[in-house]
């Protein structure tokens, strides 16, 4: 118990640095891009007849921070908000917090990347089996190119291709947007419906982008627990075919929960290109139109909510791979 909890105490340690150190740098960075529209926003009061101290406050009012302070000023206001919880006010939104359009958008990233990833890796570690114990055959060269040509593929790529095959040649599906507005939110057929014929098209492209990673993962992972003296011990005693490969899979399988884990941690970063091609109002897309929107507040809090999910990733990770591989917690070999 003493160990696990000393092993939990340095990874927080060490990921709230990282938050802190990912949170300056981007800080830093979305400060100095070209386009303030602060400082807009301020010239533009005083072009309207403002004396300079009155656009100011006005500018202040508006969002959050004073257009002529030092960049010292503004960093220190923004980590005194963030320890009290506040990410402060969209600039592009006036009056709107960054954690609500935050929130607002979470949900509708949850579902096609969490659905996708999921589908993904299912098929992939899946198919990763056979297509290693086949690959001197036709079913696991056809599985390993099948990986190989998807994995070498852009997301933006593929959506484009499911998009023209499902909206266009075979016009099943809607081609963007989050739900049909004809349909009232709530517990009901419709919305229900629509919200998953809307979701479908994202979730294959995401689950067909990831496909090819897993599936390549899976298959070197079992390659080289094929070669281990367990494996080969198991074969000479004549094991059975399905414990062997129960064996099998379940070893080459570990390496691949924390890549898992990581990859639900960037969940929170959403599919940039697979939410813009669909109009799908999630963190990804919000990230696009903020920084086209040059919104400070929204892309940093944006920015923190990405980096503290791949840390709690990070963290969950090396703690689920102690539980399920007890050569972990004992430092040693099994």
């Amino acid at each position: 118990m003493n160990t696990v909890i000393r092993r939990l105490t340095g990874h927080l340690a060490r990921g709230l640095a990282m938050i802190w150190v990912v949170t300056t740098i981007s800080f830093v960075i979305i400060r100095n891009i070209p386009g303030d529209p602060v400082r807009g926003q301020y010239e533009k009061l005083i072009e309207q007849g403002m004396g300079p101290d009155q656009a100011e406050r006005a500018t202040a009012a508006l969002y959050g921070f004073l257009p002529t302070g030092s960049l010292w000023d503004q960093y220190t206001g923004y980590l005194n908000g963030l320890i009290h919880g506040d990410l402060g006010q969209s600039l592009s939104t006036p009056g709107t917090g960054v954690a609500t359009l935050i929130g607002s958008a979470a949900k509708w990233t949850v579902l096609p990347v969490l659905g996708g990833t999921l589908l993904s890796f299912l098929l992939g570690v899946t198919l990763g089996v056979y297509a290693a114990i086949k690959r001197s055959g036709k079913l696991g060269d056809a599985l390993a190119i099948s990986g190989s040509l998807l994995h070498g593929v852009p997301q933006y790529v593929i959506g484009l291709l499911v998009t023209a095959i499902f909206t266009t040649l075979w016009p099943i599906l809607p081609a963007g947007g989050p739900v049909d507005i004809a349909f009232e939110p709530g517990f009901n057929a419709g919305y229900l419906v629509s919200l998953v014929q809307h979701a479908t098209l994202p979730v294959l492209t995401y689950a067909l982008a990831s496909y090819g990673g897993w599936i390549l993962a899976m298959k070197s992972s079992v390659a080289t627990v094929l070669g281990d003296d367990f494996i080969l011990a198991a074969e000479l005693r004549g094991l059975k075919r399905g414990v062997l490969f129960r064996y099998i899979a379940r070893n080459a399988i570990l390496p691949l929960f924390t890549i898992l884990a990581l990859s639900l941690g960037m969940l929170f970063g959403g599919a940039i290109f697979i939410e813009t091609i669909f109009n799908y109002p999630g963190l990804g897309l919000l990230l696009v139109n903020s920084i086209g929107a040059r919104d400070y507040a929204l892309m940093g809090g944006t920015f923190l909510v990405i980096t503290v999910a791949i840390v709690v990733a990070n963290i969950a990770a090396d703690l689920l791979y102690a539980v399920i591989d007890p050569r972990v917690r004992t430092g040693g070999a099994a």
